[in-house]
């Protein structure tokens, strides 16, 4: 995955766990449910990273990821009022309603994000990419020792010791 479409996946699962958890406290309170207590908040904050993560994580389709939020954080600000039942027709409209409007924001959201990704990198100075320098290319050159390898050899057979003060 290229680093354009990583972060778009990141954006894409920050905007959809922060609307899911969002739009389910409005959803909810809107139907006549009650504001969150302290405990299903924390509860329904992991659930948003969760659902975030697997929006991030997978190409599942923003309104069935947005609905298992909305499940979710039903089930979890239930927990907390004790009203753990089968939801109403109002419930499952305002539900249903916030699924399609967060759906609609996020699709906007990445749209924009990748509009102004775009300005940037357009914008942007490309990084400094030194000129070629010229390199003359190797050329191999034939060696002729001028000494004989015997002498060589026989250079090395003496003994040989520190120098003799007189």
């Amino acid at each position: 995955m290229s680093a354009e479409k990583d972060f778009a996946a990141r954006v894409r699962g920050a905007f959809v766990g922060g609307m899911s958890g969002a739009v389910s406290i409005a959803a909810h309170a809107l139907a006549g449910g009650a504001a969150p207590g302290q405990a299903s908040a924390v509860l329904l904050l992991a659930a948003a990273a969760a659902v975030g993560l697997l929006a991030a994580g997978t190409r599942l389709p923003i309104v069935g990821v947005l609905a298992a939020g909305q499940v979710v954080g039903h089930g979890v600000l239930s927990l907390d009022t004790g009203h753990v039942h089968v939801p109403g027709a109002g419930m499952l409209a305002a539900h249903t309603a916030a699924i399609v409007v967060a759906a609609l924001l996020v699709r906007g959201a990445e749209h924009g994000c990748r509009v102004g990704l775009t300005a940037v990198r357009r914008a942007s100075v490309p990084p400094f990419a030194p000129a070629p320098v010229a390199v003359p290319g190797w050329t191999p050159v034939a060696h002729h020792p001028r000494v004989r390898r015997g002498l060589l050899v026989a250079a090395g057979l003496g003994t040989r010791g520190p120098p003799h003060t007189v």
